[in-house]
């Protein structure tokens, strides 16, 4: 090869002797978040591995996984250290910490692979790249596998096609059987186990605020929605965030708003009030399987015929692309899930709901999340949805799937001290992605759009941080606004309504 490969439009090509010009610096300790307590990780079904034997059964766990998939040997074999992620890479251009890098996290495992699984490695071994693997590396593991949101942009730009969230994830599932598990992540995955979604939140308690929801919809527009719990002979079971429920309870609102429109026979699930699932970010085998498992029975047991999926980007990829072949029950029972933003997307190009934009007069721009525009193709839908709701649309530049990540993707949503300044530099690339479009120097707040729970999280203190003039929306939250009632909504509303 004489070169990079085609260059990705969009994308930026850096030659190597560039990017080794630009002034780079790795820390003496890497910032890491604090690690869940023995306590949580019992609940888990965990016992932290002592550090005397933590080598050997990171090796044996680590060959395992190299083994069993063929995308891990790929990353191990193929890199040719050209420098092309690194550019494209929102963490290293947030940090310039090599080792937040796509290619210098993954060297953090690729050289204690040539060390122990290797002829050259085991031979030769610093001469050829090769490292022991020793405590001290694995708290890099630690702390660097935490710092990648998995966003898998260095994946579309990698002329080899090496897709380094593929290792993120191989580290992160070796350190949770270690027991080195961030407590962010190991208390979420505990509440899911025991609660059916992140926020603890129970039955009780989610009907609780589903009923101050339709009385917040009465007061506002005039008329009362409803919000059915484990409603039998159902048709729809909608999978709302359970962040939904909390912090962004327009999004909830907008996805019952559009479900009465059209006259939708549908519920929500007690048992599995989550689109997201924690355990795609850590432990793939057990957390992430057992919320398929759920939900699936519980959609069966109402007689469900269609699960509709809220607004998660990790919760859509992992239930999209992983569902049907982690959930075992799934072989006898078939039900077609699909994201609500695909069935709005169809109601709007067959002329089947009235929006009117002008109750959105505010610019609006569109953050794509990640897991929605590079792994699932989720992308043309929301932008047929968004052109419907607000009078100016201002595409963010790069976007689809050339966009950056929020700098809060994988759970990387840690407020200790040493990690939450790290969050901040992980946005900064977004932040002048949004300050570009101009949504941010009116007088009154523009709209960035995020339609997905965990960006929403990460934007919330990236517009305060940043000092950026936008609320942050979702996707929903705008369909539910722009919904017109005709008969039905309030004359002179809070919305100024024009439904005669």
């Amino acid at each position: 090869m004489s070169g990079h490969g085609p260059k990705p439009e969009g994308f930026r090509t850096i030659p190597t002797w560039e990017v080794a010009k630009q002034p780079a610096e790795r820390p003496r300790k890497p910032a890491a978040p604090h690690p869940a307590t023995k306590k949580t990780l019992r609940e888990l079904g965990i016992v932290e591995v002592p550090d005397e034997h933590k080598i050997q059964v990171a090796l044996e766990r680590l060959k395992e996984q190299i083994k069993e998939r063929r995308s891990y040997m790929l990353a191990m074999e193929s890199c040719v250290k050209c420098g092309l992620c690194q550019e494209n890479c929102h963490t290293f251009l947030g940090t310039r910490d090599p080792d937040d890098s796509p290619v210098g996290r993954a060297d953090l495992i690729r050289k204690v692979w040539k060390r122990y699984f290797t002829v050259q490695g085991r031979l030769f071994g610093k001469l050829v790249g090769a490292e022991d693997l020793t405590l001290e590396t694995l708290q890099k593991w630690y702390a660097y596998f935490y710092h990648c949101t998995e966003c898998r942009r260095c994946g579309h730009v990698c002329p080899f096609g090496i897709d380094t969230c593929e290792v993120t994830m191989l580290g992160r599932q070796v350190l949770f059987w270690l027991g080195m598990i961030p407590a962010l992540h190991a208390d979420t995955d505990v509440a899911i186990l025991k609660s059916g979604n992140h926020m603890k939140l129970t039955k009780a308690g989610a009907i609780d605020t589903l009923e101050f929801l339709s009385d917040e919809i009465e007061e506002e527009r005039g008329f009362r929605v409803e919000f059915p719990v484990d409603k039998p002979d159902s048709d729809i079971v909608y999978v709302p965030s359970s962040a939904d429920f909390m912090l962004n309870p327009d999004t909830l609102k907008g996805a019952a708003l559009f479900f009465e429109y059209i006259g939708a026979n549908w519920t929500i699930l007690s048992t599995m009030t989550e689109a997201g699932n924690f355990g795609f970010l850590s432990d793939q085998y057990r957390v992430q399987r057992e919320l398929y498992r759920r939900l699936l029975e519980g959609a069966k047991q109402l007689g469900a015929k269609k699960i509709i999926w809220g607004e998660c980007g990790h919760g859509w990829r992992a239930a999209k692309l992983y569902m049907r072949t982690m959930a075992d029950m799934n072989n006898w029972w078939h039900i077609p899930v699909v994201h609500i933003h695909d069935e709005i997307a169809t109601y709007i190009a067959t002329n089947q709901l009235e929006l009117d934009p002008s109750r959105i007069p505010q610019p609006a721009t569109l953050h794509d999340p990640c897991n929605y525009a590079r792994a699932c193709g989720h992308t043309d839908n929301m932008r047929i949805i968004i052109k419907a709701c607000v009078s100016d649309f201002r595409e963010m530049q790069p976007n689809r799937e050339k966009n950056f990540c929020c700098g809060g993707g994988s759970g990387v949503l840690f407020d200790d001290p040493e990690m939450y300044p790290m969050r901040i530099r992980f946005s900064q690339k977004k932040a002048e992605q949004v300050r570009a479009t101009g949504v941010a120097d009116g007088a009154e707040p523009g709209i960035l759009c995020a339609p997905c729970s965990i960006c929403k999280a990460q934007l919330y203190p990236m517009v305060d941080e940043h000092e950026l003039n936008v609320e942050v929306k979702g996707l929903l939250d705008l369909v539910g606004k722009a919904l017109v009632f005709r008969g039905k909504e309030r004359l002179g509303g809070t919305n100024n309504e024009k439904n005669q």
